[in-house]
């Protein structure tokens, strides 16, 4: 899928967010899960700074998303900060609910959080917290598991069994930013997720 991409805002508030408009997707997922790797190979362009260092993004940046020939934006990528670092400022790590939580809890448009895990590692009591807190809020999400083209033979298998089973999740996404594996399928549900949240709106 073929699409523009044009950064929008950052916000480190809830009065900072963009006027509600087309759905919107977040990602989420904790400190170097790959999070800027994802959104970079599916929009085709880098839009998202990549770093070896975990607790770069401390903002909710959002990006415009536009296929070709449409007049606006069909939809809104918001890039969320990662969880699980403890090197970030304990005062900044504070102020995350600030904004992190209203957005994820009262935001009209967003129609799919996109809950990325690193297939690599078991799950993480924190990965665990984010799930169920997603389906508590009853919010709609897709667990995608990053950088599977390090796993070989049964590995993957085996890692997706385990996301699974400890996440009580339906088929985790397998997905690859080096090698795009993953891309179309993602991109199939973000689709989805978002005709879901536009019928919602008309009917």
């Amino acid at each position: 899928m073929r699409v523009h991409a044009k950064f929008l805002l950052s916000a480190t508030d809830a009065a900072q967010f963009p006027v509600p408009g087309p759905p919107e997707i977040a990602f989420i997922g904790r400190s170097n899960v790959g999070k800027s790797s994802v959104l970079n190979s599916l929009v085709g362009e880098k839009i998202a700074r990549t770093s070896s260092t975990p607790g770069r993004t401390r903002t909710i940046n959002f990006f415009e998303i536009r296929r070709p020939g449409q007049p606006s934006a069909d939809f809104v990528f918001a890039d969320l900060p990662g969880y699980g670092y403890a090197r970030v400022p304990r005062e900044m790590m504070a102020d995350w609910p600030l904004f992190i939580e209203p957005y994820l809890t009262q935001r009209g448009p967003l129609a799919l959080c996109v809950a990325l895990i690193d297939a690599n590692v078991p799950p993480q009591e924190n990965d665990r917290q984010m799930v169920d807190w997603l389906r508590h809020n009853q919010r709609s999400f897709l667990v995608v598991a990053t950088k599977s083209d390090r796993l070989s033979g049964n590995k993957l298998p085996q890692a997706l069994r385990r996301l699974r089973d400890e996440l009580q999740v339906d088929s985790p996404l397998p997905y690859s930013a080096r090698t795009g594996a993953g891309r179309d399928e993602l991109w199939q549900g973000i689709r989805k997720a978002c005709a879901r949240q536009n019928e919602t709106l008309a009917g």
